[in-house]
C-alpha cells in the first residue's frame, strides 16, 4: 500500500468518525419574521416523548458565527456526544448559530488594539440572536419531556459573554453555569448569583479577551456573598476551553446540580 493511499484512508476514516458524532446533531432552525436562527440539537439515545432529560445551551464564540448550522459545532459539541457521555448523562443539547452581523451579548466590541476592550450594554435589551436563543430555550423547556430543574447553560468567548449577560435576563432559569474567557457587567450579577452555581474559566495568558474580565465577575459574585469555582490555566491563551473541556470533573458538576426552589433560595 503507497503512502499516499494510506494518508487517504486515514483521512477517509476520521471524517467518518467525525460525520458520526456530527450528526446526532439534528439541523434545525426558528424563524421569527425576517430573521433566523440556525441550531443544532442532539436527543439523548433512545430517546423517549415520556422521558425527563436535562437541558444544555451551548453557545459557541466570535469565530463560529455564520448560516452553515455546522460551525457551531467545531467546539464543545464533542464533548456530549461521545457513547460513553451519552449513556451516563443523557440530556437534550442545543447549540444555537449566531448571524455573522450579531453577538450573542450586547457589547462593543473595540479590536484596534489586543486584548480587546469590551463595553457591556445590557441596559439596552438583549441582542436579536441572544433574543431569540430565549425563544428556542423557553420552548424547549416548555416540553413535557424536559427537566426545567435541570437546566444548563455553557459558553466560550463571545459565548461565555452571552452566558453571563443570559443569566442576568433568566435568572430563575438556570441550574449550574460555565462562563469560559468570557466577561460581563459586574453589578448584573446580583440578580442571580443566589440561584445558580458558576464554574468560571480563563486562561492567565490570553491576549484576546483579558482575564480580568472573567476575575471582574467572579470577584462581583464573591461579594455577593457566594463561592464561584473559578480555574485560571497559567499556561492557557485564549483556547482554554481545551483545557476546561478536559477536566474530568466538569460533565459531573455541571449536571450535580438542581435548581433551587423559592423556599431554598430565601434560607
Amino acid at each position: 500500500m503507497t503512502k499516499q493511499l494510506s494518508f487517504f484512508l486515514l483521512l477517509f476514516a476520521c471524517n467518518l468518525v467525525a460525520a458520526q458524532w456530527q450528526s446526532k446533531y439534528e439541523a434545525k432552525m426558528l424563524v421569527d419574521g425576517n430573521d433566523t436562527l440556525k441550531y443544532r440539537i442532539m436527543y439523548p439515545k433512545n430517546f423517549k416523548e415520556d422521558g425527563n432529560y436535562p437541558v444544555v445551551l451551548f453557545l459557541h464564540g466570535a469565530g463560529e458565527r455564520g448560516s452553515d448550522n455546522e460551525k457551531q459545532l467545531w467546539n464543545g459539541a464533542k464533548l456530549f456526544a461521545t457513547d460513553y457521555l451519552q449513556e451516563r448523562y443523557p440530556a437534550i443539547v442545543i447549540f444555537p448559530q449566531c448571524p455573522s452581523d450579531s453577538y450573542w451579548a450586547n457589547v462593543d466590541v473595540d479590536r484596534s488594539s489586543y486584548p480587546i476592550n469590551l463595553d457591556f450594554k445590557y441596559s439596552e435589551g438583549p441582542t436579536k440572536a441572544l433574543e431569540m436563543v430565549m425563544d428556542l430555550l423557553d420552548s424547549t423547556i416548555a416540553e413535557p419531556y424536559t427537566k426545567d430543574n435541570q437546566v444548563y447553560v455553557m459558553g466560550l468567548s463571545m459565548g461565555g459573554m452571552g452566558t453571563f449577560e443570559l443569566l442576568s435576563r433568566k435568572p430563575e432559569t438556570f441550574a449550574a453555569a460555565v462562563p469560559i474567557c468570557g466577561g460581563g457587567e459586574p453589578e448584573s450579577v446580583s440578580v442571580y448569583a443566589n440561584n445558580t452555581p458558576l464554574w468560571v474559566f480563563h486562561g492567565a495568558q490570553d491576549n484576546v479577551v483579558h482575564p480580568l474580565q472573567s476575575m471582574e465577575m467572579v470577584s462581583a459574585l464573591l461579594k455577593a456573598g457566594v463561592y464561584p469555582k473559578f480555574t485560571m490555566y497559567d499556561f492557557a491563551n485564549h483556547n482554554s476551553w481545551d483545557p476546561a473541556f478536559a477536566e474530568p470533573d466538569l460533565l459531573p458538576w455541571l449536571f450535580s446540580h438542581t435548581k433551587k426552589t423559592t423556599q431554598e433560595v430565601s434560607e
